[in-house]
């Protein structure tokens, strides 16, 4: 990219709002310019084709087709230079495999997001780039962040509600989704119990059953039922079934048979 030449910048997040806030800060910079806004994975993969930006803002999760497959779906030898826009921050490792040059954790201030541009402008001056670098000293800034989820950013009703795990009671699946409970509140997030249960630390979340996860310190009472189950009382009198098939991971947990 010659100095004289603006970097072609797309915007692609399913929230209008955070659409707005990227082109805002993005104004007055005479090095950017703002080639197109797209809600979800279709329009940006369509967009990337027609509009060739040098630049993406990405958001990761979109429903239909995500950030990291609107991605793969490219040519990686013509691939742009990518910040995915993001409110989980275990996406962080995968971002950087599938060739992004930085993330932004929402909710991001200013700040944070000119630290971004300014990487991407010196990526893109570049006359050459070793993708193997490039990864290296991502996972060198995101290698003192913690392994297992510290909180979950969830939208919903129009509102984004941000949930320490620690407060976190019990979780159970609802089709794609889950449903957590924290307290007397609960919130329908959209992902799948398995793929909670692998960023959860185990040491504090334990699997019961195919559709429930609990948080180990909110157990209030095991008691033996049929056919080697457990009836788990919670601390909000929630009760709750320890199949025989997960059992074992209890007693991993405890360290003794029950």
């Amino acid at each position: 990219m010659s100095s004289s030449k603006c970097i072609r910048t797309l915007i692609v997040d399913d929230e209008s709002l955070a659409r707005e806030r990227i082109r805002e800060m993005l104004e007055g910079d005479p090095e950017i310019e703002a080639v197109g806004d797209c809600a979800n994975g279709k329009e940006a993969i369509e967009a990337i084709a027609k509009l060739k930006p040098d630049l993406i803002f990405l958001d990761v999760e979109m429903p239909g087709i995500d950030g990291f497959e609107v991605l793969e779906s490219l040519d990686p030898a013509r691939m742009p230079v990518v910040i995915f826009v993001t409110a989980y921050d275990q996406y962080a490792v995968r971002a950087f495999e599938i060739y992004a040059l930085d993330y932004l954790l929402k909710p991001f201030d200013r700040e944070r997001f000119e630290k971004s541009v300014t990487r991407a402008k010196e990526q893109l001056l570049r006359t050459s780039d070793s993708m193997s670098e490039r990864i290296l000293s991502a996972l060198e800034q995101i290698k003192t962040r913690p392994v297992h989820l510290e909180r979950l950013v969830i939208k919903m009703n129009g509102h984004v509600f941000f949930i320490k795990a620690e407060e976190i009671d019990w979780l159970e699946a609802e089709g794609n989704y889950v449903r957590l409970h924290a307290g007397k509140e609960s919130y329908l997030l959209r992902d799948t119990i398995t793929a909670l249960e692998a960023q959860l630390d185990p040491k504090q979340f334990l699997r019961v059953h195919r559709s429930a996860i609990v948080n180990i310190d909110r157990i209030q009472e095991l008691q033996p039922w049929f056919h080697g189950e457990y009836r788990i009382i919670m601390r909000e009198g929630v009760q709750l079934t320890l199949s025989r098939s997960y059992r074992e991971k209890l007693h991993e947990l405890l360290g003794r048979p029950l």
